[in-house]
């Protein structure tokens, strides 16, 4: 059972601890909490941004991240789409889940499905990005009956979850457990961290509201960080080989747009998904790192539109 959404209350200040990009766009200034609303699902409660009307787009974000990644690709959809972007428990959301919630990956992939149900959204298209893409691709293999099309950006994929280079991240929580985690955030109360954080996987600079958006959830409560540890030390490509099998089947239009300049999920990635998916479309986006919608939110958004024209009686 889950209660009826409502509008969340501001959010609480966030503590003032601590890329203009080369080519991509300004950052602007995360919403403020009128867009959000947020839904009790059997997990615990999760704040969500909603804007506009007509088909609906989920946008998912990944790790140490939350709706404040879409801030810049909403705005140039809601005139046509209803916008809808949860704040899933990886790190950058407000409220801790309950104690008993599944934080592996396949228990947010449920957390997700449930969502999609409590706000009773069908014809749903998936949107992911980082950690978000896997939670996406999880989803389509296990919940695909609300899931109308799937747009990835890069994203964890196959035998990359996690890839190589941030594998520190699952073996430190799964060996050290909370301590790891609470280093991690003692570490990233610094302006500086927080910047060389965000530059490895976007160009544009962000600036201190960002900042906070991003990270304020993780510095300021215990129970966030406690329910990204335990997603964190069960992070496995288990799940991701998993949901792969299951890509012949989801005979739904696929786009993916993938940044040339990533430094974590390398272009044959994104080709190995277009070949694996029977309807898949594949375009790149140059400069461009893993945040596809931090670097370039004017493409992204100009190539779902399109996707959603052409895909429209699919």
């Amino acid at each position: 059972m889950v209660a009826a959404a409502r509008p969340a209350p501001s959010a609480p200040s966030t503590p003032s601890t601590p890329s203009t990009p080369s080519t991509p766009s300004t950052p602007s200034t995360p919403s403020t909490p009128s867009v959000y609303r947020e839904v009790a699902l059997p997990q615990g409660t999760v704040r969500y941004r909603d804007e506009g009307t007509g088909p609906a787009l989920v946008f998912i974000h990944g790790i140490l991240a939350n709706s404040t990644l879409w801030r810049d690709v909403i705005p140039l959809m809601r005139g046509s789409f209803r916008c809808i972007a949860p704040d899933l428990p990886l790190g950058g959301h407000p409220y801790p889940m309950r104690p008993d919630a599944d934080q592996t990956p396949r228990g947010v992939s449920r957390l997700l499905a449930d969502f999609l149900e409590a706000l009773d959204l069908r014809d749903v298209t998936l949107v992911g990005n980082d950690t978000g893409g896997a939670i996406c691709q999880v989803t389509i293999a296990r919940h695909p009956a609300r899931i109308a099309r799937l747009v990835l950006t890069n994203c964890d994929a196959y035998e990359a979850f996690f890839p190589w280079s941030i594998s520190v991240f699952h073996h430190g929580a799964r060996l050290f457990g909370a301590r790891f985690v609470d280093a991690l955030a003692w570490v990233l109360r610094a302006r500086a961290v927080q910047h060389t954080f965000l530059w490895a996987v976007a160009a544009r600079r962000m600036d201190a509201a960002t900042l906070d958006a991003y990270f304020g959830p993780f510095l300021r409560a215990a129970g966030v960080r406690r329910d990204l540890t335990r997603f964190l030390a069960t992070v496995s490509n288990r799940y991701t080989l998993d949901a792969a099998r299951a890509f012949p089947d989801f005979q739904r239009p696929v786009l993916i747009v993938w940044g040339r300049n990533d430094m974590f999920f390398p272009a044959r990635y994104a080709v190995r998904l277009q070949r694996d998916f029977p309807d898949a479309t594949l375009t790149f986006v140059s400069p461009s790192r893993a945040f596809v919608p931090e670097d370039q939110p004017d493409a992204l958004a100009r190539h779902i539109s399109a996707f959603m024209g052409a895909t429209a009686d699919a």
